[in-house]
């Protein structure tokens, strides 16, 4: 079940109404129902809200206590195999007395039976659960493989906190936690806040994939512990070639079918997100073709032709006979969901597919309460043609003596706008740009990087020196300043998916659709990472996954099998909006405020003069500074509401 939990242990202060209000705060999340359960000998207490998606009955309400009474469970997510796990404990002879169908009891008879580690390698779903065991008085949170749902927790005002979202640990009153701007500058990096950094000192996200165990009324916090690694599987990279590429393309078709099978599984409508691209189109394909009836799909057009693929999922839409509902894009709807963002987003965060992710979300929960989403295809199969790009540049890049590679930095991160363009002329077929002197320092950034990796980081990188933007900074060491981590990949390609799938995929894309869709009560399903096929794409050799040159050619070819190859063969477009000109046009005024030079003083984070000479060179048309200027407009408005 699609949830929000919460809970707290110390402080001596253990009272029903504030975790209550704990659990009302993540009311969006879940609201269908709330609970609360109390260990007062412990001081500790546990919250939840509701959204029933399996077994709506007061038989699926949590807290859940287990029927020995020693262990109590607050959870938020699906376990798609819950069912096979339920014939599997009672297979072993046990006495399970089931009092209903929810994933939630069979997870709690799962983790009492087999214990933590083992269970957490059984399941077969998104999640991140707090188990109490109030024998051993140990509390132990845990997050899913790829991290689809969040999980907070540490210190604040001596009593240690978890949540879903950082709003429901700041309704307890000993929150006092102060704003990290170490952790503000790797933002203005990355337009998000990397795990396992948090926005607040003291606070930290669960990685993916770990565990964490606490003790002693939460003052001894365990070091989190992996239970699974992509590393492994990619560690059989290159692997053993088929001579056939079609045994893999009828594998993955077969283990899509299945995840997507088992992600329709609900007591409530299931529905589908529908782009017209590759990924969205294999989803609503594959859920078509195990439905008998047509199934709801959903998306966004644009009125600016060059954001809008709407016209291409009517079309998908058309040939798979779905029942399709679209909604159409106005600056007025984005300047409307705007001021909501802090809230739906209670840390810093600026991907601006954010707005019509949400209003795709909205759009949505008005037919259905569960979506199934095409996430995870260009992390998994080299959709994004940065790594192609990435690649090809350093590769070029590396040929030229480190010297040489300094002088030429240091010369194109000094020319005039005119000689950039110029050059960039010469060079168009490998850096196909349009304005030149945009790219040029971001390009010299790269060259003058020691190494593949680390010219990667500058490439998706927004700002490339915030800490020089965050008053009293300095940038923290992250996975991109651990190369030796990727040595076991054989190549930059490798390693760059890798990244991604640790950092870009997790705590951007992941987030993103967390909170858009859980902010109007809409639970959505990613297929595309089931760890049996994330397990599966890392493991297939590289040449499958870019077999003519491009990405994603093993999604195409199980893709052609479904639609016409006219209907999806196009250049990928990313699922924007069109932001420079709302930020030049009908965002203006909006921005103009929250940058202003009294503003950026009143909050005593930002450098004001480096904001205000970016925004000034946008506004003269001197530079193309909306990325980084949206970055600062989503902290601005943060610290607006939450400081």
């Amino acid at each position: 079940m699609m949830c929000g939990i919460a809970g707290f242990w110390g402080g001596h202060n253990v009272s029903q109404t504030i975790a209550e209000r704990m659990a009302e705060s993540l009311r969006s999340r879940g609201p269908d129902d709330s609970g609360v359960w109390l260990d007062t000998s412990a001081d500790l207490a546990l919250a939840h809200a509701r959204l029933s998606i399996l077994d709506p009955s007061a038989a699926g309400r949590q807290p859940m206590v287990s029927p020995c009474g020693r262990y109590v469970l607050t959870y938020n997510g699906e376990i798609y195999n819950h069912l096979d796990l339920r014939e599997r404990l009672e297979s072993h002879g046990g006495a399970f007395n089931w009092r209903g169908r929810s994933d939630t009891e069979t997870l709690l008879a799962a983790l009492r039976h087999w214990g933590v580690p083992d269970t957490l390698n059984l399941l077969n779903g998104m999640f991140a659960f707090a188990l109490w065991d109030s024998t051993e008085r140990r509390l132990t949170l845990a997050r899913d493989r790829i991290g689809e749902k969040p999980l907070y927790y540490g210190r604040s005002g001596g009593v240690f906190m978890f949540a879903s979202e950082l709003k429901a640990m700041m309704k307890h009153p000993s929150w006092n936690s102060t704003l990290d701007r170490n952790a503000l500058a790797l933002y203005l990096r990355h337009s998000y806040v990397p795990t396992p950094w948090s926005i607040f000192n003291g606070i930290k996200k669960l990685e993916p994939a770990h565990f964490i165990v606490i003790r002693e009324g939460g003052h001894q916090v365990e070091e989190p512990q992996r239970y699974w690694d992509p590393a492994d599987a990619m560690s059989q990279l290159p692997g053993v070639y088929e001579p056939d590429p079609q045994v893999y393309i009828t594998e993955l078709e077969l283990l899509l079918r299945d995840s997507v099978a088992k992600r329709m599984v609900a007591d409530v409508t299931v529905g589908a997100f529908l782009s017209g691209g590759i990924d969205s189109s294999l989803i609503a394909s594959v859920m078509q073709s195990v439905s008998t009836n047509p199934i709801k799909t959903f998306s966004i057009g644009f009125h600016d032709s060059r954001f809008d693929e709407s016209v291409y999922a009517r079309s998908i839409s058309h040939h798979l006979k779905t029942d399709h509902t679209e909604l159409y894009v106005t600056p007025e709807d984005a300047l409307e969901v705007i001021p909501r963002i802090p809230a739906i987003f209670d840390e810093p965060f600026a991907d601006s597919s954010q707005i019509p992710t949400f209003l795709l979300s909205q759009l949505a929960r008005k037919h259905v309460k569960v979506s199934l989403s095409g996430d995870g295809g260009d992390e998994l199969f080299y959709g994004y043609s940065r790594y192609f790009l990435a690649d090809k540049s350093w590769r070029w890049t590396n040929r030229l003596a480190p010297r040489m590679r300094r002088i030429l930095a240091a010369i194109l991160g000094n020319l005039p706008a005119a000689t950039a363009s110029a050059a960039m002329l010469q060079t168009r077929k490998m850096y196909p740009i349009s304005r030149a002197l945009d790219r040029a320092s971001k390009l010299a950034a790269l060259i003058a990087q020691p190494s593949g990796v680390k010219a990667y980081q500058m490439m998706i990188s927004h700002s490339l020196l915030p800490e020089e933007l965050v008053i009293g900074a300095e940038l923290p060491n992250t996975i991109f300043d651990q190369e030796t981590q990727l040595a076991h990949l054989p190549s930059l390609r490798e390693q760059m998916l890798f990244l991604d799938l640790q950092t870009y995929l997790p705590d951007d894309i992941l987030t993103k659709v967390d909170r858009t869709s859980m902010a109007v009560g809409l639970e959505a399903r990613i297929p595309l990472l089931d760890y049996r096929l994330v397990e599966f794409a890392l493991a297939l050799p590289t040449k499958i996954k870019t077999f003519d040159g491009g990405g994603k050619w093993a999604l195409r070819q199980v893709l052609y099998r479904h639609v016409p190859r006219e209907l999806v063969d196009r250049p990928k477009r990313g699922f924007g909006i069109p932001l420079e000109q709302w930020i030049d046009g009908p965002l203006r005024d909006w921005a103009e405020n929250l940058l202003s030079e009294d503003n950026l003083k009143r909050g005593g984070f930002l450098h004001p003069k480096p904001v205000r000479t970016m925004w000034q060179e946008h506004k003269s048309g001197v530079r193309r500074w909306h990325y980084q200027l949206w970055d600062v407009l989503m902290f601005q408005a943060w610290s607006d509401e939450w400081l």
